[in-house]
């Protein structure tokens, strides 16, 4: 198996080329970025990273260029074309291919939600709180291709998951009190979900396995194991078994130190019926 962290590398993806193509329909069109911007009534940096494939281009901009460059709806047909795992931002790809025929996962969060059990509301209001803040179509896009992520729960054959996340996510009083108990509700019904548990990291712990921050392990169909992991900018899809051994054993303690699944949907309940 190739190693996993080729992550790291420069990788050429649809809005590369689809980013070329932008640039070489503007030069026939005799524009410079300034004034393509100019004509679309967009920043001249928004044309840059379109061209450069660094900011994906969303559909009604694509049919805008393609009215201002006179292209045909080349651009439109680019875009409707690009496969669905691309619609992520390029440094999760990789991971979302691997999830998505995943055998079994463990999830450790400790600041959102997992993905795989947001609300539509829950994860736009994640997407809002990005800074520097995205448009509000790349918002649209990514909410959609984040709910794209879970029809993981409705696939066959089932793939067994586990998620731990920290009480203080459910205590959080950011975003919309509704908003959170909707989610919250939502992720009561997940638990319920015979291949899928559910465990609340509780807030007064003696120790904590998991200060080093959140982490995704799966099993592929090959057998293999791989992990995840994000930070600020940054991401690592690792395959290396020694690392992989190590953070397996620190979900093992995790999922010791949590609450048992009766006891997390427990907490649910209470927490649904304080609010």
């Amino acid at each position: 198996m190739q190693q996993a962290k080729q992550t790291k590398k420069k990788r050429i993806t649809s809005w590369h080329l689809i980013g070329a193509q932008v640039a070489m329909f503007r030069r026939s069109a005799g524009l410079t970025q300034a004034a393509l911007a100019g004509q679309c009534r967009v920043s001249e940096d928004t044309i840059a990273s379109v061209e450069q494939g660094r900011r994906p281009l969303q559909l009604d901009f694509a049919i805008l260029l393609d009215r201002t460059l006179e292209t045909k709806g080349a651009l439109e047909v680019a875009v409707e074309r690009v496969p669905e795992k691309e619609r992520f931002p390029a440094f999760v790809q990789d991971f979302v291919e691997y999830e998505q025929e995943a055998l079994s996962l463990v999830s450790y969060q400790s600041q959102v939600i997992p993905g795989l059990l947001q609300t539509e509301e829950y994860a736009r209001f994640v997407f809002s709180c990005l800074y520097p803040p995205i448009e509000d179509d790349e918002q649209d896009a990514w909410v959609k291709a984040r709910l794209d992520r879970q029809r993981l729960l409705v696939r066959k054959p089932r793939p067994m998951l586990h998620f731990v996340l920290e009480e203080s996510i459910l205590r959080s009083e950011i975003g919309d009190p509704s908003m959170m108990r909707r989610q919250i509700e939502h992720l009561r019904k997940c638990a319920d979900l015979p291949f899928l548990c559910l465990q609340i990291m509780p807030m007064k712990l003696p120790k904590h396995a998991g200060l080093a921050g959140p982490m995704v392990l799966l099993e592929t169909p090959d057998h293999d194991q791989l992990a995840y992991i994000e930070g600020q900018g940054v991401s690592f899809l690792v395959d290396d078994p020694d690392e992989v051994s190590v953070l397996l054993q620190k979900c093992g303690m995790l999922r010791s130190q949590a609450h048992s699944p009766e006891e997390s949907a427990r907490l649910m309940d209470d927490l649904l019926g304080e609010t």
